[in-house]
């Protein structure tokens, strides 16, 4: 069984007194790689409150079940609305294409999910091909097919796997020879291909990206979605009126299911040191 977080809550709603327009966005990873997007909700709103959780002691997702991957999704959410979340963000490629679908059959609160951006690749490449480097999980999933099958009828989709780049990135390992020798082997066969354009198709790979970008070269666009994230996070708090009424800042709150010195040494080089951390029991 896995660790913590038992509990099942009903979803909020518009008329439960824990829902206020001052309740915080939550915001879940396996790790680490959902900082990328929870920093870019935090530029667009910076009156919100956030709480992100990294479920880092079962990170990385990309080798796990959907079953698995659909327990956590659940176990998480309902951690998040006991503290009362008005939203949940799953800033996971691999989360969101696995079982996002389940968990807004379950939950009333806007859903928003993360799925590699290959839609804004397929408009940006010139040699039509496109690449894709993600986690395995993620590129066996039936919706990441349905996604590719919906954008990329005019261009090459070359997909390719990386099963050992999130352990690389939750240890803070971005400039090693280790993580370049991997980053070459995971690129060099969309280059092959002739590949203009690379999605980043994991969260985590969002710290990596200038180091992909020098193993590509100037020549290839890289391509996140990070911010795309944002922006739905925006339109769907403005559809529902849930936007926090006030001009301050919003506070930033974090919690790990993992080793807690990690996360606290993560959020030091990753968000700004000194943040609060807390370990989910």
């Amino acid at each position: 069984m896995a660790r913590g977080l038992r509990r099942q809550v009903p979803a909020l709603t518009e008329d439960d007194p824990r829902m206020t327009l001052s309740s915080p966005i939550g915001i879940f990873d396996s790790g680490i790689g959902g900082l990328s997007v929870a920093r870019a909700v935090r530029e667009r709103l910076p009156g919100e409150d956030i709480l992100y959780v990294a479920d880092s002691l079962h990170a990385p997702y990309g080798d796990k079940s959907d079953a698995f991957i659909r327990e956590r999704m659940h176990v998480i959410t309902d951690f998040l609305l006991t503290r009362g979340a008005k939203a949940v963000v799953v800033a996971c490629n691999t989360a969101t294409t696995s079982a996002i679908a389940q968990l807004r059959e379950t939950y009333s609160i806007p859903i928003i999910g993360v799925e590699p951006g290959v839609k804004p690749a397929v408009l940006a490449t010139r040699s039509a091909v496109v690449g894709v480097l993600a986690t395995p999980r993620t590129l066996q999933t039936h919706s990441f097919e349905s996604l590719a099958a919906r954008f990329s009828r005019n261009v090459k989709l070359v997909v390719q796997p990386c099963p050992n780049l999130v352990h690389q990135i939750e240890a803070l390992d971005f400039d090693s020879e280790r993580t370049r020798a991997l980053l070459e082997e995971y690129v060099s066969p969309l280059l092959a291909e002739g590949a203009d354009t690379i999605v980043l198709g994991c969260t985590h790979y969002n710290y990596l990206a200038r180091q992909i970008a020098q193993v590509a070269g100037e020549a290839v666009q890289i391509i996140s979605t990070e911010q795309a994230v944002a922006r739905e996070v925006v339109r769907r708090l403005e559809m529902q009126s849930l936007l926090a009424d006030t001009t301050g800042q919003g506070q930033s709150l974090f919690c790990t299911s993992g080793d807690l010195t990690l996360f606290r040494r993560q959020l030091d080089g990753l968000w700004q040191p000194g943040e609060p951390v807390f370990a989910m029991e």
